[in-house]
């Protein structure tokens, strides 16, 4: 397997605060890789030490196999798409990508021939006689593409270019700039705050936190087998619970949550957890069956959690609706949980309504219960997918 870019054990230091520590990444040639994290993770310094704005405090840089610390950002084989775009206003479309190679000093002939075949590669074959004013958001971002993409580098990173636009021209976008990879065959980098686009995307995604990686991997790998409660939490919309574990065997527990619910969840791969650790718990939304009515109770030994509850309200959002579902703590009276619940397939909003009774279950294997650090919050401080849903 070629390798593009090489990241070994790359730190920033900006007095005593540390942005970045210690990371590693192989970025595989023509490969979508996406840095995923939240604000101030250091997912930013890090794309600026690849391009070359800034020095790492140590390690080292390498792309096409050769280290690229001792090289301007001018002369390193990679370039940049900045979520402001920065193109010319005065200039043209075609002036606008055939800028760099002006500056190269190629011929006049020669900047022609190649700004008309990226364009044509972009969708915009016939653009190149327009003003910038002209275009619109989505054709913008393809003439950013197209400037960068005409000087053809090993890489190209992106920091956040999509953050700019409306809802329905990022989705559309998403996809868009998936195809446009695939159609070069450039190594793509993308920096990103945004979960669906780093799922949606990539190929690879790393996920960054305070200024470390919690987990690179596959967009499945993070979503079903994820290694931390961070990236559990970060990636993709969960349950959370806080919880005191009860009982443990191999890697199956029983757990008490914090809002009194008894839970059989699973012990993350890896994670050694004893009686009496505390855990945070997190279920996927989707992996919760809704069954209208309740159903007949099962053996709590089936290794299936099931709670009777009422639907609380309705979250329409076309194919992604979802019910809120308030359930009672048998252990603990006059405690209630709501939990945020996929609407069962083929099952419409209308066929619910508020107070009805219903059953939840999810199995054991389902709930993935993580290590919980000292003095990490109760619950009712952290809000699960359901308390943010509500709120929003």
């Amino acid at each position: 397997m070629s390798i593009d870019l090489e990241v070994r054990t790359v730190s920033k230091r900006f007095g005593r605060f540390t942005a970045v520590h210690d990371v590693s990444l192989q970025v595989p040639k023509g490969s979508f890789f996406s840095i995923l994290g939240p604000s101030g993770c250091g997912k930013t310094t890090l794309m600026r030490m690849i391009a070359g704005f800034e020095q790492p405090s140590a390690g080292d840089i390498l792309i096409n196999g050769a280290s690229v610390l001792a090289t301007p950002p001018n002369r390193r084989p990679v370039n940049m798409v900045f979520q402001h775009l920065a193109l010319f206003p005065m200039m043209t479309v075609a002036g606008n990508v055939g800028y760099g190679l002006r500056r190269r000093g190629l011929p006049r002939e020669d900047i022609a021939r190649k700004v008309d075949a990226v364009l044509a590669r972009v969708g915009l074959a016939t653009a190149g006689p327009k003003r910038i004013d002209q275009l619109s958001g989505g054709q913008k971002q393809r003439v950013a593409i197209a400037r960068c993409m005409v000087l053809e580098p090993t890489v190209l990173l992106l920091d956040e270019p999509l953050g700019a636009l409306d809802l329905k021209l990022r989705e559309h976008m998403k996809v868009e700039l998936k195809q446009l990879q695939h159609q070069f065959g450039t190594t793509f980098v993308y920096i990103t705050h945004d979960q669906s686009e780093a799922l949606v995307m990539s190929d690879q995604v790393a996920v960054m936190n305070g200024g470390r990686f919690e987990q690179v991997g596959t967009p499945q790998d993070l979503y079903y087998r994820p290694s931390s409660a961070f990236v559990a939490g970060f990636v993709g919309d969960s349950q959370r619970w806080m919880a005191t574990v009860t009982a443990a065997d191999a890697g199956r527990l029983r757990v008490r949550t914090d809002s009194g619910l008894t839970i059989a969840a699973t012990a993350a791969e890896g994670a050694s957890i004893a009686v009496g650790a505390r855990v945070e718990i997190f279920v996927r939304p989707e992996a919760i069956v809704l069954e209208p009515g309740g159903s007949p109770a099962r053996s709590a030994e089936d290794g299936v959690n099931q709670f009777d509850g009422s639907v609380d309200s309705l979250l329409f959002n076309g194919a992604a609706s979802r019910t809120l579902v308030t359930v009672a703590a048998a252990a603990a009276p006059g405690q209630r949980d709501t939990l945020a619940v996929a609407l069962p397939a083929g099952l419409p909003t209308g066929g619910l309504a508020p107070g009805e009774a219903v059953r939840l279950r999810f199995p054991a294997d389902r709930a993935i219960a993580f290590a919980a650090p000292s003095g990490a919050a109760p619950s009712g401080a952290a809000p699960s997918s359901a308390a943010s849903e509500t709120a929003s």
